[in-house]
């Protein structure tokens, strides 16, 4: 009997995403009150949008994805339920669909089943090449969905892994009807053989041998069929549960804090992914069937111990000595696989740095020597793989000469059975045949020991980025900012990596004004930009405290903050995408109004709508090549787009020409009236006209004040000023 899909009421006009999260939640057996969703969404004035949405069903441990897609796609491949964008301003549940009706619970009126026609006309927000496409936010469960308040994963475990196969009940039962079938035909197969040369054969019964031959061959395409469709599910269900586990990697990546990746390698991190190919090769690949297999095995055995206990007791310890054998050397296996991945770390570290730095080395004539940096790592990989191939050899030639004694013994002991009339010849031909099918699961599962030790490890190793603390715990955060937006910095301290590194930034003790300009100026190395993190909350400080009015930093929703906050820094990143959506990042729904005043602001419409593709050229490194003062411009007008309350500039016009520096300053100036803005640049024509600059040496404050205040008392900023504008004695 189908269970009724649970339905609440939303209590607001602007509660329908929470809403439909928490009948989603409820669905798969949870319970969360309606304020506690309405926190994680990030509800304002104007309701929710989808990501909001996402956040909040990432919180309680569900697995989320936004799709663009068509009724055909709905019906057919979408998990449901689903959280769908309805009629431009809304949000439904979509729990049950047919060829012709589709059933969705609304929570401002009910639960309706609506006809095909009815579901589209709400539904459809655009088409591409002549379909209509609709706007839905898939929703799966993950282990921590689950989780009992206080209890941590251990996600290196394969109770983690297994808990993803929940979803897929019925398909593994089906699994194990076709293991049930396939086993009663294999357990079947050596009587037929018995009964074609016992009978057959042994009566000269040509009629006979057709019946046995034609059964045969029903049972062998059955077996084919089985065997093809137990694959088929074993890849279905493979794939889905290893891109769910790499889904779940990359969110716990994308919640970790920023010092985490100071420090991290990409290589390492990339590695971490390529290595998850392992668990889905463990999850697809014949040798799980090799799990499946053993039922045969153990059948056989039966029916080995029923017709021969010789036989029987001779094959087993042989067995026993082939896993002992794999086992001994499978430990040593494991620790060069823990050495060959370090090894392969630094190999793609290393290849990055040949390729994205090849303009370097070509001017500096160092392509020997990097090239010769590789091969050293290729020759350290190289020794690693031989030493286990070595042992990978060893181990084969041992089960090789284990399983050929073995089988040389059975026959010589059913051969000697048969001459002494205790064994007839078709049980001879029927015990070899069990033999045989006997050997290839056994193979098979000395081939699964060794995968699953490499699936295990690289569980592992994806569990040690799961253990990492998140950047926060959201729960605890204040989700509203304070009236009075000062920015205080009090008494503050800040270490890169602990106490007994060197102190970066010491007794900062600044204000920066709402509404006002503030410049931060000083020489290279002194703590200007590292002020900047701190005022973003990249980073705590390691003593005193960051406000925003009366409220600490660290205690405000990080989302809520940076989204009040544009930011420019130098080597800020450029995506492999269109210039609008570079611009427009973090929008699903480009503004073209805000598009066109940001590539104003950038100055950089000219250039824009100068090329054949316009807005909707790519650009990064596989798309069109950009100079540095372009790539700055496109971060300026990523800034400007998003309009921001606060905006940060962190030497973000060094790379452009004094024209295009002056006109986008004037731009910025107008563009930002009113709002607070934190300068930070080595150019300090650029900070002149600041409502307030900070002078920070060596990681201190030494002066503050307008540009004629600081230049009449020949300070640290007169020297500055001297030294670029050349003001003189």
């Amino acid at each position: 009997m189908r269970k009724s899909f649970p339905f609440y009421q939303q209590l607001d006009a602007m509660d329908c995403g929470a809403t439909c999260l928490r009948m989603v939640a409820r669905h798969y057996g949870r319970f969360y009150s309606l304020e506690y969703l309405r926190e994680l969404t990030h509800i304002g004035k104007q309701g929710v949008d989808l990501l909001g949405i996402s956040d909040a069903a990432e919180q309680i441990g569900l697995q989320s994805l936004a799709v663009k897609t068509t009724f055909d796609r709905l019906k057919s491949d979408i998990p449901l339920p689903a959280i769908a964008f309805w009629s431009q301003e809304h949000f439904v549940v979509i729990y049950r669909v047919s060829n012709t009706h589709v059933w969705i619970a609304d929570p401002a009126a009910g639960k309706f089943k609506l006809t095909r026609e009815e579901f589209l006309s709400n539904w459809l927000s655009h088409s591409e090449d002549g379909e209509g496409m609709g706007v839905l936010l898939l929703l799966e469960t993950t282990p921590e969905f689950f989780e009992r308040d206080g209890e941590k994963i251990n996600k290196s475990s394969w109770k983690y892994v297994l808990s993803y196969f929940k979803r897929y009940r019925g398909l593994i039962g089906q699994l194990f009807l076709g293991l049930f079938l396939g086993s009663v035909i294999q357990i079947i197969l050596p009587f037929f053989f018995k009964s074609v040369v016992d009978v057959g054969i042994g009566n000269v019964d040509v009629t006979f041998l057709g019946l046995i031959v034609t059964a045969l061959l029903i049972l062998f395409v059955t077996q084919a069929a089985i065997e093809l469709f137990r694959s088929y599910i074993l890849l279905h269900v493979g794939v889905r549960v290893n891109i769910s586990l790499i889904s779940d990697f990359l969110v716990k990546l994308t919640k970790l804090p920023i010092r985490f990746f100071d420090t991290r390698l990409t290589g390492d991190l990339l590695q971490r992914i390529a290595d998850h190919e392992r668990i889905q090769r463990f999850l697809t690949s014949t040798t799980l069937v090799s799990v499946f297999s053993f039922v045969n095995f153990i059948a056989f055995s039966i029916v080995l111990l029923f017709w021969s206990k010789t036989v029987f007791f001779i094959f087993w310890a042989a067995t026993l000595l082939h896993l002992a054998w794999v086992v001994i050397l499978q430990q040593r296996r494991r620790d060069l696989d823990y050495k060959r991945f370090d090894q392969s770390v630094e190999n793609q570290g290393n290849l990055m740095e040949l390729i994205n730095g090849m303009q370097d080395i070509k001017l500096h004539n160092a392509e020997k020597q990097k090239r010769w940096a590789w091969e050293r790592i290729q020759a350290r990989l190289f020794r690693t793989g031989m030493q286990s191939l070595r042992i990978e050899q060893l181990q084969r030639s041992g089960a090789v000469l284990i399983n050929d004694s073995k089988n040389l013994l059975i026959i010589f002991v059913i051969a000697k059975a048969v001459l002494d009339g205790q064994m007839t010849i078709g049980m001879l031909v029927a015990i070899q045949y069990m033999v045989g099918q006997m050997n290839a699961p056994l193979n098979q599962f000395v081939e699964f020991i060794s995968n699953l030790q490499e699936a295990r490890i690289s569980l592992e190793r994806m569990n040690e980025i799961h253990t990492k603390d998140d950047e926060e715990e959201v729960e605890n955060k204040i989700t509203l900012l304070p009236e009075f937006g000062d920015l205080i910095m009090e008494n503050v301290y800040f270490r890169y990596d602990g106490p007994n590194s060197p102190t970066v930034l010491r007794k900062i003790n600044v204000e920066i004004p709402k509404g006002k300009t503030t410049a931060i100026v000083g020489t290279s190395g002194s703590g200007k930009s590292t002020l900047v993190k701190l005022l973003l909350n990249y980073y705590k400080p390691s003593e005193g405290s960051v406000r925003l009015g009366d409220v600490n930093l660290s205690n405000i929703h990080n989302r809520l903050w940076r989204d009040k906050c544009g930011v420019v820094i130098q080597d800020g990143y450029i995506f492999n995408d269109s210039i609008a959506r570079n611009i427009a990042l973090g929008d699903d729904i480009i503004d073209k109004v805000k598009l066109l005043e940001a590539v104003k602001v950038a100055n950089i419409q000219n250039f824009v709508e100068s090329l054949p593709l316009g807005y909707n050229t790519k650009i990064g490194k596989e798309g069109l090549g950009l100079s540095q003062g372009q790539r700055q411009r496109i971060l300026i007008a990523r800034a400007v787009y998003k309009n921001p309350d606060y905006l940060f500039l962190d030497e973000s016009t060094n790379t452009l020409d004094a024209y295009n520096e002056m006109i986008i300053m004037e731009n910025l100036e107008e563009h930002f009236y009113g709002k607070t803005v934190v300068i930070v640049a080595h150019r300090l024509n650029t900070v002149m006209q600041a409502d307030n600059i900070i002078v920070i040496e060596g990681g201190e404050i030494v002066e503050q004040g307008t540009h004629e205040e600081l230049t009449y008392v020949r300070g640290a900023y007169y020297q500055l000023v001297r030294n670029q504008l050349e003001l003189g004695a």
